[in-house]
């Protein structure tokens, strides 16, 4: 383990479950997030993963269950407070007017306005900017961006605002092989500055690779939750994915990588 063991945890989700119109999307999941550490959420298309994150960023409010942050319920948190604490990368990567990229980034932080933090304003966007290496991108028009250049900005304007849990829903989707891997050691820097990450994930060999934690998901509830070698197992991962696969050992890591096995 590479958190903070003796410190409460980050958030805790117990028995939480959300369901609309008889429909469950995530079911009865019980689980910690800690601080210092990457937790990965995978799973097939539909399991429930971009439910969850809702739910622990408090977009959501489970119909069932309870949802916590720094061990008091999210219902109770204000939502100003509540973007002090947790800063929240979506999937769409939308701005409804042509702003710049640097005016996008510097949204993030509105929630230290009026704060003796706002005079870290520019210390944040300038750190944000060079992690995710859009400073030749601060001049151009958001919707000018490619799908990867947006999720990259958007990435940008999450770390400015400088939270101490960060939750990002598939971050690497758009991008390509070198920032898919600059995003993900993004993350585990945060995890070692004692933040608490939690991060959506399609690739498997990704997740093992860069998370403490993997918890899998499968039609909404928790199937495992544990270490990449103990959730990553090739029995696990066929049932839950519905496919035969080989788990190797990258030669120098040992991390688990997972492949499907092919026939030609």
């Amino acid at each position: 383990m590479t958190g903070f063991p003796n410190r409460p945890p980050a958030q805790r989700l117990e028995s939480a479950s959300y369901r609309i119109g008889g429909v469950s999307l995530v079911e009865g999941v019980t689980m910690d997030v800690r601080y210092g550490e990457v937790l990965a959420l995978v799973g097939p298309n539909g399991a429930g993963k971009s439910t969850l994150l809702g739910l622990l960023a408090g977009d959501l409010a489970p119909t069932e269950g309870a949802v916590s942050l720094d061990d008091r319920a999210l219902v109770d948190w204000i939502a100003k407070e509540l973007a002090r604490a947790r800063g929240v990368l979506l999937q769409a990567n939308q701005v409804a007017f042509s702003f710049t990229a640097r005016k996008v980034i510097e949204m993030g932080r509105a929630p230290w306005i009026g704060t003796d933090h706002s005079d870290d304003d520019p210390r944040a966007i300038a750190a944000a900017i060079a992690a995710t290496d859009v400073s030749h991108l601060t001049a151009r028009a958001f919707p000018t961006l490619s799908g990867g250049e947006k999720a990259r900005v958007s990435l940008a304007r999450v770390l400015a605002q400088d939270t101490r849990i960060v939750l990002l829903d598939e971050p690497t989707a758009a991008l390509d092989l070198r920032h898919q891997e600059e995003v993900m050691r993004i993350a585990r820097g945060l995890a070692a500055e004692g933040r608490a990450v939690i991060v959506v994930l399609h690739d498997l060999s990704l997740a093992a690779a860069y998370a403490d934690e993997v918890a899998i998901l499968a039609r909404g509830c928790l199937v495992a939750h544990g270490s990449p070698d103990e959730v990553l197992t090739a029995e696990r991962v066929e049932s839950v994915y519905d496919i035969p696969v080989r788990v190797l050992r990258d030669e120098d890591t040992g991390r688990p990588i997972i492949i499907p096995r092919r026939t030609h």
